[in-house]
């Protein structure tokens, strides 16, 4: 991905995308689904569907209520799926995190995001 051809392209409002160097959302109270969309579409994972959502909103939550990364497998338990999931449907877990709009989670937890 290259963070500068992101910052370029705007959603269908006309604004350009408020993403840090790295490709995540500079505050996560600005995201909306039309926000996710917009971001999946732009690094290949599109549609989403009802599984992508649920990730989505699960992430979110858990990040803004323990300030954490939760565990892939913990994801998946959470939501009956596979082992593997979160990267079957999303590519990656850094994708999973900057399609459900959370802030730079720090280099190292970055690192592993795989």
């Amino acid at each position: 991905m290259i963070q500068s051809s992101i910052q370029q392209q705007t959603p269908a409002r006309g604004r350009p995308l408020p993403l840090d160097q790295d490709g995540f959302l500079v505050d996560p109270e600005l995201w909306n689904r039309g926000m996710a969309k917009f971001i999946a579409k732009l690094d290949g994972v599109w549609p989403l569907g009802p599984e992508h959502w649920n990730i989505i909103y699960y992430l979110r939550e858990h990040r803004l209520t323990y300030g954490a990364l939760p565990p892939t497998s913990q994801i998946c338990r959470a939501h009956g799926l596979e082992r593997h999931a979160v990267q079957r449907l999303f590519g990656s877990c850094r994708e999973a995190w900057r399609i459900a709009g959370l802030s730079h989670p720090g280099e190292e937890a970055l690192n592993h995001m795989i």
